[in-house]
């Protein structure tokens, strides 16, 4: 019966082994903050002003985030929201459907 925990223990290294990076280099993510903030902003918006249906001063306050450094503007006829952060980044939301919601683009 000593064998069992020991082949339990050998299986969860090799499976932790497994989920292991290559080398020792780190991973990097290739986004940063700014283009995070302006994409989640206009998805946020769309679902809100498309899918929940709600007014624009209801979704700017919704939306809201801690600094507020994303602005967007939102194209009623086309359902679509813009959202930048500080100009050079941007993020563009669009209503699919009822069944789908908002997606960026």
């Amino acid at each position: 019966m000593k064998t069992l925990p020991s082949v339990v223990t050998v299986m969860v290294t090799l499976l932790l082994a497994g989920c292991a990076e290559d080398g020792a280099k780190l991973r990097t993510y290739d986004n940063n903050d700014l283009e995070l903030i302006s994409s989640q902003s206009a998805v946020q918006t769309c679902t809100c002003r498309f899918v929940m249906e709600m007014d624009e001063a209801y979704c700017r306050d919704w939306v809201r985030a801690s600094p507020n450094v994303a602005r967007f503007t939102v194209d009623t006829v086309n359902k679509t929201v813009e959202a930048s952060a500080f100009i050079s980044w941007t993020g563009k939301a669009r209503f699919v459907d009822d069944k789908r919601g908002c997606v960026l683009e």
